[in-house]
């Protein structure tokens, strides 16, 4: 029974990972020979049959870190309390359960919301920060919800053994608790990170542009983005080579990849510091 049990799971394991994986090399297949460094460097152009990505990659990494500056402190600060300050009474419990709640909310409702939150009512416009807001916002339930998990995940003797020492609860959680517990808040934070820089929906609403000749001067202009230059190109130009189409996915699957590289080097070396 033992090995019948460890067969199916085996078995399902494979029924999950070969169609990701056959995903992975068609579209590396398909993608490859458009990559090279002219395609990654150069503007589109000819209505963005030719040309390259640069301006869609700029705008990406811009979005993805104007993200991050708006919702990774708040993200963590918000968990903090709810894992170690607040109570654990009734009011608490529905909180975890709307930030529940809100991480399964579709993406374009995030952008109709931004859309009228920071382009109309506060006027910021079809821009860079209207949209990092709007990411911000969608990405918030996913870093709140991963990091007290890994807050709450470690082991209340810690606590005490700090407080018993003379330690206050704050230099408790800042020393002691945040150090064991940043692996598991680095996965958080890249996932929402992630999400954040595939979407579409939300920066349709608020801030990406269908073509701009040039890149953006600040945080108020408009920007192209991976994701969406991919949604254009596929159902708004006709006659694009497909050769381009997936060579759009496959950068912005590397860069997806560099960001979970960059986040388990750093996983892997706080994990190896951890005392339990």
């Amino acid at each position: 029974m033992e090995k019948l049990g460890f067969g199916f799971i085996t078995l399902i394991s494979l029924i999950t990972v070969t169609p990701i994986i056959a995903i992975v090399i068609y579209i590396f297949v398909q993608g490859s020979p458009a990559v090279s460094w002219d395609f990654l460097t150069s503007m589109p152009s000819d209505g963005m049959k030719a040309g390259g990505l640069w301006p869609a990659i700029i705008g990406t990494l811009y979005l993805t870190l104007g993200t991050a500056i708006f919702a990774v402190p708040l993200g963590i600060a918000a968990a903090i309390y709810i894992a170690e300050y607040a109570p654990n009474n009734e009011w608490t419990r529905l909180i975890r359960i709307a930030i529940i709640n809100l991480a399964g909310i579709p993406s374009v409702v995030y952008g109709l919301f931004g859309l009228g939150l920071f382009v109309v009512f506060m006027k910021f416009g079809t821009s860079i920060l209207a949209a990092s807001l709007t990411l911000s916002i969608m990405t918030l339930p996913v870093i709140i919800s991963t990091t007290e998990e890994a807050l709450r995940s470690v082991p209340t003797s810690f606590r005490v053994v700090s407080i018993s020492l003379g330690a206050t609860r704050w230099q408790t959680i800042r020393r002691v608790v945040l150090p064991e517990a940043l692996p598991g808040i680095i996965t958080g934070v890249i996932l929402g990170l992630e999400r954040a820089a595939g979407e579409t929906a939300p920066i349709l609403f608020t801030g990406a542009a269908f073509f701009l000749p040039r890149l953006p001067q600040s945080m108020f202009d408009a920007t192209m983005a991976l994701p969406y230059h991919l949604f254009v190109i596929s159902t708004q130009v006709p006659g694009m080579p497909i050769r381009i189409q997936y060579g759009t996915v496959l950068v912005l699957l590397i860069f997806v990849l560099i960001m979970n590289i960059a986040a388990t080097v750093v996983r892997s070396r706080a994990r190896a510091r951890r005392q339990w």
